[in-house]
């Protein structure tokens, strides 16, 4: 997995930007091979709910960042995705897209009846195809952000954590998050933040929770709005992001990827040391945090089943 947990989980904990500079030589993306559990629930959110997932501010031009991207994945993937500046190719995938939409199958799919991506793509507007077949290519959900603004203008997000896609496009940084709780410090920090990664290096930061429901794709509208009702704090699921900048200093606007995982708590909690570090900081949540998370309810019982694991 991408997710860093001692990066990430500490205590007291706090809502705040959390960003490291990438090391040199660190990807930012991650290939999907055919029929991998990201491109299944990709394909479905794509195939039925893509106006959900694909959005773009009114009289954006998203083309040169999308540019940046494929050629940013052809440098670090060569062996699954090229670019020659008009025409993409998802080697690993049998398809390409151009600049203009049209679709090729250059090989035989690898799963199921072998047309899954290319169907796909052709139920998208001509101008999303390209961004259709990186979501689809790639593990990682992208989105643009403007330094020039404050602004995220561009979303390509199929797989969002219980938050709507649709809601954040076009807005400020301030406002995409003004529903975080305690998020005073990221809020604050939000054109400096947007100023920084749209410069020339680097960046990543996590994002961890603990869920009750297994899928990758956590839109509002698809899950409980009761949460906890069918699942025990044993059946839980350890949800993270690993979410990296991919400065276009030029343009001052970034490509941000986001990549979700998500698997069996336990599994993923396999250490008392873990516990022990996952406990002191749900411990150290305020209850608004707590409310945002979705965690107030199961609080106790979560906490409970840590200090059983720890040391």
């Amino acid at each position: 997995m991408a997710f860093d947990f001692d990066a990430a989980v500490s205590a007291p904990f706090r809502m705040q930007p959390g960003l490291r500079r990438l090391a040199a030589g660190s990807p930012q993306l991650t290939p999907l091979e055919p029929g991998s559990r990201h491109q299944r629930e990709k394909l479905a959110v794509l195939s039925a709910f893509w106006t959900q997932a694909l959005l773009v501010r009114p009289g954006f031009d998203a083309g040169p960042s999308l540019a940046a991207l494929c050629l940013h994945a052809a440098d670090e993937h060569p062996d699954a995705w090229d670019w020659d500046g008009a025409r993409a190719l998802a080697l690993r995938l049998g398809t390409a897209v151009g600049v203009d939409g049209r679709i090729e199958q250059t090989a035989p799919g690898r799963f199921f009846l072998g047309d899954e991506v290319s169907r796909c793509l052709r139920g998208l507007p001509a101008a999303w195809r390209l961004a259709g077949l990186l979501s689809l290519a790639f593990a990682e959900d992208f989105a643009v952000v403007d330094g020039n603004d404050g602004s995220i203008p561009w979303l390509a997000v199929a797989l969002p954590s219980h938050w709507a896609p649709e809601d954040k496009v076009g807005r400020h940084f301030a406002e995409v998050h003004a529903p975080v709780a305690d998020g005073e410090l990221l809020r604050k920090a939000g054109d400096a933040l947007l100023r920084l990664v749209s410069g020339g290096d680097r960046w990543e930061r996590f994002v961890w929770n603990v869920t009750d429901q297994p899928r990758l794709h956590a839109h509002p509208t698809r899950v409980d709005r009761e949460r906890w009702l069918h699942t025990a704090v044993a059946d839980a699921w350890w949800r993270t992001e690993r979410q990296t900048f991919l400065p276009l200093p030029q343009r001052r606007q970034a490509v941000f990827t986001i990549h979700v995982e998500v698997q069996r708590l336990a599994a993923a909690i396999d250490t008392p040391a873990r516990a022990a570090a996952l406990h002191a900081a749900i411990s150290s949540m305020s209850a608004a945090v707590l409310a945002y998370r979705g965690l107030t309810t199961v609080r106790a019982p979560l906490l409970d089943w840590l200090a059983a694991r720890s040391w």
